[in-house]
């Protein structure tokens, strides 16, 4: 693997980890501030912490027209429409069944990526998204309940699709605008748009943190600092290196790692039928990230001869 390959990895699996405890720190504060008010505050303290970052990187690139509109898009499918959805449905529903559904997410990606992106269908990445799919659905059946809140079901289930439909719109709408702008750079505009748009919730964020206790006000920052400000950034680094496709299968790791995290924190023990799930999950994400010998390799090893300049390598 190459130093750029072990970076894109390292920064993915800095995602992954955060964003899975996202799903469990959601859960566990959310009940103290509601879906729109914890969205609210989440962006702001992400946004702000993002602004000084930009401010201190001096590395702001004049975005175009077409760069502008797309990181709004960005900012309102993804970190508004996103947050306020995914809050709701951890009211109904428990976190590991909430990841599971979100995760249909990738194969959106994937798909999508495939058409309007012109990224193709390898067929690792179709298998290994399979197999994934597989795990996270079993995952999402062993710790499915009525959730926290005793209101589990259909309302629940469609808005962690709706969570899934946002984000795949998201990161189409990322990925053309990494090609020139810098990671933090598009992280930021899209974390603060977020924040304006879900600014009619200010009152109840207002009434949340009079009566939230500290250990609740700073499960919020936590998620503004890592799983917004933090894993935002580096999902963005690995996403102007890597294929969206490619990159949005890891995130078939979450669901495992939800199930592990809730255990210790929320009392939920994960059944055989999980870590099953969480195997698959592991298997299918190896699998979409393999691509083979490439040509020149497979005719290196032939006793050919590499032709002129050799062959591209991965993306």
């Amino acid at each position: 693997m190459t130093e750029t390959g072990m970076r894109v990895a390292a920064a993915a699996g800095v995602t992954v980890l955060a964003w899975a405890s996202a799903f469990v720190a959601i859960r566990a504060v959310g009940p103290a501030f509601g879906a729109g008010a914890l969205a609210l505050g989440r962006l702001a303290v992400g946004g702000a912490a993002l602004t000084l970052a930009v401010l201190a990187s001096r590395s702001w690139v004049r975005p175009t027209a077409r760069e502008w509109l797309l990181m709004v898009v960005c900012g309102v499918s993804w970190f508004a429409v996103y947050n306020v959805a995914l809050n709701a449905a951890e009211e109904r529903l428990d976190a590991g069944t909430a990841a599971m559904l979100v995760n249909v997410g990738p194969i959106l990606i994937a798909l999508s990526a495939g058409v309007v992106l012109r990224e193709g269908f390898p067929r690792p990445l179709l298998t290994g998204a399979g197999i994934g799919f597989a795990g996270a659905v079993l995952i999402g059946f062993a710790t499915s309940g009525d959730g926290p809140a005793g209101a589990g079901g259909p309302v629940g289930a469609l808005l962690c699709l709706l969570a899934a439909a946002t984000w795949t719109i998201g990161v189409l709408a990322q990925k053309p605008v990494l090609r020139r702008l810098p990671a933090v750079q598009v992280t930021q505009v899209a974390c603060v748009v977020g924040a304006v748009v879900t600014l009619p919730w200010a009152g109840d964020l207002a009434d949340g943190l009079g009566t939230a206790s500290g250990p609740e006000i700073a499960g919020m920052v936590y998620l503004g600092l890592v799983p917004t400000a933090l894993a935002f950034g580096t999902w963005a680094y690995a996403l102007s290196r890597t294929d969206a496709g490619q990159l949005g299968v890891t995130t078939y790791l979450v669901p495992t790692l939800v199930v592990l995290m809730a255990w210790p924190v929320l009392g939920e023990l994960p059944p055989p039928l999980a870590l099953l799930g969480g195997v698959l999950a592991l298997t299918g994400v190896a699998l979409s990230r393999y691509r083979g010998r490439t040509a020149r390799e497979s005719r290196v090893a032939a006793g050919g001869v590499p032709g002129p300049g050799g062959d591209r390598g991965p993306r």
